[in-house]
């Protein structure tokens, strides 16, 4: 299947070189990000540089918080890292990816050489799973929950039926600790056959420029993946933030957030709908950090956007989306409400 859309194409473009100036709504990293006590546990790494990265105790502190053996953890350099070793190791024939989603697996499963099927999900149905959409050949399901860019949360049921005997199903959770109580979670599921799941932890904790993440899966999978992995993949500071990410004040913390977010998107999502009269769409409910919405002209409306000081996140480089989609990331109130008065102009 040819690709007609930008897989390559992620929301840090928007506020690259003269988009740094603006107020970025465009990517998904929590604002107020890294807390002060986590800098300093990463700085404090810094004096063991010149030993190559140890990850045993990072790796079971992974396992600990999901309560799994350490056989089912993989630290990666990001969720992206898993991705691309999935794509390479595994031995798949018909690969499936859900759309819309983050496009990085299918870009990685591509680049890999696979022939790479979709199953766009509708906005007449609210971009909601269905589960027999999904052809019983595909031999490895990639799906996100909560998704973005639609901020869909699928029950974590509807997903799991999508488990089969010699299917991998690959679900990325790298928002998941951005729902309160992270309710509909796989992770640490060891009774759905063939699950593979993917953390993140520099979206909640503002590492993206860490790179940390990890891989939960069966032993086997987990030590096919490791093979495909480069020696000392993940830095000892990335290390050091993946051991600290999971102690449990800072999961109490994360939950905390959590709360913050979700009253924080309410109130987003309520003075976008004020905006339906103006032609505005609001996917929801909306349930990870970030909104879907659906606006006329909306490459002319991002742009006047960005002449008045605010980047959002174009949806036209999702699969199943069109040039009618803009992405919003979830702020501060103060913030959103300098972006609606901002919308609104724009749009009258």
């Amino acid at each position: 299947m040819p690709t007609e859309h930008d897989l390559r194409h992620h929301g840090d473009a928007e506020v690259r070189d003269d988009g740094a100036r603006l107020t970025d709504l465009a990517v998904n990293v929590r604002a107020d990000t890294p807390p002060g006590w986590l800098r300093e546990r990463i700085a404090g790494s810094l004096s063991g540089l010149a030993a190559y990265p140890d990850g045993r105790a990072a790796r079971a502190a992974v396992a600990e918080r999901h309560g799994l053996p350490v056989e089912r953890v993989l630290l990666t350099a990001g969720a992206a890292e898993a991705f691309v070793l999935l794509a390479r190791a595994a031995k798949v024939r018909r690969p499936v990816v859900v759309h819309p989603q983050f496009t990085e697996p299918e870009a990685a499963l591509r680049d890999a050489g696979h022939s790479v099927d979709r199953v766009l999900l509708r906005e007449a149905d609210g971009f909601r799973l269905d589960p027999a959409a999904v052809p019983e050949e595909a031999d490895l399901v990639v799906i996100g929950n909560p998704t973005n860019p639609t901020s869909v949360l699928h029950p974590a049921g509807a997903v799991a039926r999508l488990a089969r005997p010699g299917r991998l199903l690959v679900v990325d959770e790298a928002f998941m600790d951005a729902v309160p109580g992270e309710r509909e979670a796989l992770a640490g599921r060891t009774d759905v056959p063939g699950l593979v799941v993917l953390r993140s932890l520099t979206k909640t904790w503002g590492l993206a420029g860490l790179r940390i993440g990890y891989v939960l899966a069966a032993p086997e999978t987990i030590a096919e993946l490791e093979r495909a992995q480069p020696l000392w993949p993940v830095s000892a500071p990335a290390l050091a933030a993946a051991q600290a990410c999971v102690e449990p004040a800072a999961l109490a913390e994360a939950g905390h957030a959590a709360h913050r977010i979700a009253a924080d998107r309410a109130h987003l999502v309520a003075g976008l709908s004020g905006l339906a009269g103006s032609g505005l769409r609001v996917v929801t409910p909306a349930e990870g950090p970030f909104v879907l919405v659906r606006v006329p002209e909306a490459a002319g409306v991002r742009r006047r956007l960005r002449a008045g000081g605010y980047a959002v996140r174009r949806g036209d480089t999702f699969p199943g989306l069109d040039e009618q989609w803009l992405r919003v990331a979830v702020r501060d109130r103060a913030t959103v409400d300098g972006f609606l008065e901002a919308l609104r102009s724009v749009l009258n």
